[in-house]
């Protein structure tokens, strides 16, 4: 473990602040992006040495990556609680606005869908995250989902059941396997994991987190959240026969009466295979 990593490791076991999950969190995103300074270059960095470029630099990696709104403000959050455990509240600036973040955007206008390339694969080593990033992309699943994921027990032959404890919100979901390539990358993924799930047997799951996010680093692979935006894509033109807004196809306002009830009952079937409780949520997805 680097030096900058296992500072933060210790630094948030000190200060055990908010919640179980709170703290579990944090010390995910705070040992993130002691992996991005690493990885542009800082090394040997100290959780002391926080000055306000390696904030600018992260900042501008973050939006190169063209994250949400909502995922910089999170870990603007966590940079300042690190900036105020060291004693170094003046590093960050206080308003958001003076780093060009500006406030949460729900629903698109541009497409964020993301396709998964050979290229993409062929740069990843690990053969885990490989597999985690091809079921993202062939189930629409997030990505703690694909790590936890046991496939030889999700297998359902025309179904991929997700079990409740590896969901988001612990909502248990089945999604239909409608294709060849689903079945293909099924398949391999049972090849690989056997009995278990992604994650190696002699890993833990926070481990094999921090590895799939440094691969993805590594590789030039951003926006994997971008995966989940492409399956609801395909999705929404299987279902109605015509591109979502967010890919150039008409708005809600222009179908017909009969256009929207079918546009209504695909964003209530995506929402349910994306694991949403709201079918209006499909938005940031699709666009109206």
């Amino acid at each position: 473990m680097r030096d900058l990593n296992y500072e933060l490791k210790q630094l948030c076991h000190r200060n055990r602040d908010g919640s179980y999950m709170t703290q579990r969190d944090r010390e995910r995103v705070l040992d993130q992006i002691a992996n991005q300074l690493h990885a542009m270059g800082y090394r040997h960095l100290k959780a002391s040495s926080l000055k306000p470029k390696h904030v600018e630099r992260l900042v501008e990696q973050w939006k190169s990556e063209q994250l949400a709104v909502g995922t910089m403000k999170n870990r603007m959050a966590e940079l300042r609680w690190w900036a105020e455990k060291i004693g170094k509240q003046n590093v960050i600036a206080k308003d958001n606005d003076y780093y060009g973040i500006g406030n949460r955007q729900f629903v698109t206008k541009d497409s964020k869908a993301r396709e998964l390339t050979v290229g993409d694969l062929a740069r990843i080593t690990d053969p885990y995250t490989r597999m985690s990033l091809q079921l993202q992309a062939a189930f629409g699943l997030r990505r703690g989902e694909s790590i936890k994921i046991r496939p030889d027990w999700a297998d359902r032959g025309d179904q991929l059941a997700l079990k409740d404890t590896w969901t988001k919100g612990g909502r248990a979901r089945e999604i239909p396997i409608r294709n060849d390539e689903q079945r293909r990358v099924l398949d391999e993924a049972k090849k690989l994991a056997g009995t278990g799930s992604l994650i190696p047997s002699e890993k833990r799951y926070v481990e094999q987190l921090r590895r799939f996010e440094y691969q993805c680093a590594a590789a030039g692979i951003h926006r994997v959240h971008g995966h989940r935006h492409q399956y609801a894509q395909t999705r929404y033109r299987e279902l109605t026969g015509w591109p979502a807004p967010a890919a150039g196809g008409p708005r809600s306002k222009e179908l017909t009466p009969a256009q929207r009830e079918i546009d209504r009952e695909a964003r209530l079937t995506i929402s349910q295979e994306l694991g949403h409780e709201r079918a209006q949520i499909t938005a940031v997805y699709l666009a109206r």
